[in-house]
């Protein structure tokens, strides 16, 4: 099952003797396997990393999420099938534990000081977005110095929420839109699958959270290999940077589960292009209106000169995983997700710099010409 770990592991769950129906938010958290390897609470070692720099964190309840995307490990139609405090999530297992057990953890330094954030993941359900506030303030004032990112669910949620929630000291705020069309967000999480997202409600939550939180304070998550093209994926990157944000990419990756399970992980080419062209247009000045691409829709010339396309590709950065920043240079992300989105064999999304063995794995899967 932790397919990421370099020996098998068991997990250890702080709250043994509870039930999943005992172990509910605010209370308890769930917390993403890199994250527990990393403060302690289980044993491990993850493929040429040795921790995760974020300390991601699921809100937790027997009812569990009571949407229905495709795609995930969380979903409702999995009621049947594991406890949702069981079920895995962007591949791997979260497990549970008490959270002010996590917060004392973290002061006395069991991470050894490598924690540069933390992030709450709402879910859909009615008290996810009182407890994620209870989260947040429970963290700001024990922790003051690990700023906080939240992972929201804008169908659950008002403008006056995300106004408290920066209010109480949120210092970044995303948005899981995950689908880069309407069509794709339909099928993969709308009506489409019985789920009660909507693409309109989701773009309001990203207006709100460019106007609340300002430029460089907010992200949203793009999953790529959904059924979209190339060039749809990077016309909404440049959408979303052009509203101040920054586009956090994830390579889609059969969910075990579920109802996406059998649908083919992304393309290598597409994503590795897709990785670049998002890059260049998030941290280096690059526009999606000079780019260039075919009647298919797959990118074919980044729109800059060859000499820079050449540094960027060797210094393997666009390759990294993306996501909040942590307290290094702005484009290398804290939240680098062990393997949330591949296996160590064949890894999409980069948790460490890029050695000169990997850039050349890189370019060759990526088929660009330069």
């Amino acid at each position: 099952m932790n397919d990421y770990v370099e020996q098998a592991i068991s997990f250890y769950h702080p709250s043994q003797g509870k039930t999943g129906k005992e172990m509910t938010s605010p209370d308890y958290v769930q917390l993403s396997t890199a994250a527990a390897i990393t403060l302690g609470l289980m044993p491990g070692r993850m493929y040429r990393v040795d921790c995760t720099h974020c300390l991601n964190l699921l809100v937790t309840y027997p009812e569990g999420c009571r949407a229905n995307c495709a795609y995930c490990g969380l979903a409702r139609h999995r009621e049947e099938d594991r406890e949702f405090n069981a079920r895995n999530f962007i591949r791997v297992d979260w497990p549970t534990a008490r959270y002010q057990e996590i917060i004392d953890r973290v002061r006395r330094g069991d991470d050894k000081g490598r924690f540069q954030r933390m992030c709450i993941s709402m879910i859909t359900h009615p008290r996810s977005g009182d407890d994620t506030l209870l989260l947040l303030e429970q963290w700001v004032k024990a922790l003051p110095h690990i700023p906080v990112s939240i992972l929201s669910n804008p169908t659950t949620m008002e403008r006056r929420d995300l106004e408290a929630l920066k209010r109480r000291g949120a210092e970044i705020f995303t948005v899981a839109l995950d689908a880069a069309t309407p069509e794709v967000f339909e099928r993969t999480r709308g009506a489409a699958v019985k789920s009660p997202h909507e693409w309109s409600h989701y773009w309001r939550a990203i207006g709100w959270a460019a106007e609340i939180f300002g430029p460089e304070r907010f992200g949203v998550h793009l999953i790529c290999g959904m059924g979209e093209t190339e060039q749809e994926m990077l016309r909404l990157v440049q959408r979303i940077r052009d509203m101040g944000g920054r586009s956090h990419l994830f390579a889609f990756f059969p969910e075990r589960g579920s109802m996406m399970e059998d649908w083919p992980a992304v393309e290598q080419g597409q994503w590795r292009r897709v990785q670049l062209g998002r890059y260049l247009i998030d941290y280096a000045g690059g526009r999606f209106e000079k780019m260039v691409f075919d009647g298919k829709g797959r990118l074919t010339d980044f729109g800059v000169c060859r000499e820079e396309l050449e540094a960027y590709l060797h210094s393997g950065k666009p390759f990294q995983t993306s996501g909040c920043p942590g307290s290094g240079a702005p484009d290398v992300s804290a939240c680098n997700r062990p393997y949330g989105d591949s296996m160590p064999s064949d890894i999409r999304s980069y948790p460490f710099s890029l050695a000169a063995e990997d850039v050349v794995t890189v370019l060759r899967q990526a088929n660009i010409e330069y």
